[in-house]
């Protein structure tokens, strides 16, 4: 297998993140809970993303791009990270989003404007347009452009996963569970893969917060990783968890979701946002009701970031 240390990556993210038990929740389930701290990555205000970007605009670096194009939906913590890490690298970002969810600038869309990032949207719902006009908007411009998928979400995204995994087994702390929120299939893939290299007595569950089909865009991620990795290992449905938590639609808030949201803040003054990691600990929290996890287990929560998107939705009505 290949070393991680093999494939080209740029230092941007504060590793290792904090690992930290949350006493309070662990009292009230009757487990032992724990929190990986992703939202403290150091860009931006933080988030998974940053990992990924290591991999992804080192690649873009060894290619020769100037620009490098993402998309994603209007409140996009993935788009909003790309573009603060391509600003200090010294690279230009141009955003093309679905023009879906809050467009006003607020929330991530505020961020990107003081950043001073081209965003454009497009009216369209099939991501193949985006990546479409990406190539016309890029050959356009006559410059070497990088083109980076929804959430980072590829091969090579996903090996910032992968490495969070090798993290969190270096730390010591043996865990039984792995929770994340699953919006895009590249850290759950990453995780699930690092797990099954690095963490063998560890489950990783994918806690769905869209529809996409997720049983097999996370499997297909990781076995294209693997063979990035030159990995021997063998990969099939029964190495992918998942619980759908997606509740009314992608990126509205869910009163499952919003409960997770007001008991984290009340018991441990970390604030989760209302479309990825509230609805990710809301499935740890039913996971734990429903028994899943012994007294004596360790659960580990990624905290994904998101608090952009706090100040985006409307929450008055879930709060």
């Amino acid at each position: 297998m290949k070393d991680l240390n093999e494939f080209s990556r740029i230092s941007l993210a504060v590793l290792p993140t904090p690992v930290q038990r949350l006493e309070n929740i662990s009292r009230l389930l009757g487990t032992n809970v724990w929190i990986k701290r992703d939202d403290m990555t150091g860009v931006g205000l933080g988030g998974n993303k940053v990992r990924k970007l290591e991999f992804l605009l080192a690649e873009a670096r060894d290619q020769g791009a100037q620009v490098v194009f993402t998309t994603g939906g209007a409140q996009s913590n993935h788009a909003m990270l790309t573009a603060a890490c391509a600003k200090k690298l010294g690279m230009t970002p141009i955003l093309i989003l679905k023009k879906r969810g809050v467009t006003a600038c607020r929330g991530n869309l505020l961020l990107e404007k003081l950043m001073g990032t081209d965003v454009r949207f497009l009216d369209t719902d099939d991501y193949q347009d985006i990546y479409d006009e990406m190539d016309r908007v890029g050959q356009a411009m006559g410059l070497p452009y990088y083109k980076i998928p929804c959430g980072g979400s590829n091969p090579v995204g996903a090996l910032g996963y992968v490495a969070c995994a090798r993290e969190i087994a270096e730390g010591g702390v043996p865990f039984q569970h792995i929770v994340c929120a699953e919006g895009s299939g590249g850290t759950h893939a990453g995780l699930a893969l690092g797990a099954k290299l690095f963490l063998p007595r560890t489950q990783v569950t994918g806690m769905m917060v869209d529809t996409d089909p997720f049983e097999v865009i996370t499997l297909d991620i990781m076995r294209r990783t693997a063979a990035l990795l030159q990995a021997d290992v063998s990969l099939g449905p029964g190495d992918i968890h998942l619980r759908d938590m997606c509740g009314p639609g992608y990126a509205i808030p869910s009163p499952e979701g919003m409960a997770a949201v007001r008991l984290m803040a009340e018991n441990e003054g970390l604030f989760l946002d209302p479309v990825y990691t509230g609805k990710a600990f809301a499935g740890l929290l039913a996971m734990a009701r429903e028994g899943a996890f012994r007294p004596t287990d360790n659960v580990l929560f990624l905290f994904s970031g998101g608090a952009g998107g706090i100040f985006a939705a409307d929450l008055a009505d879930g709060i």
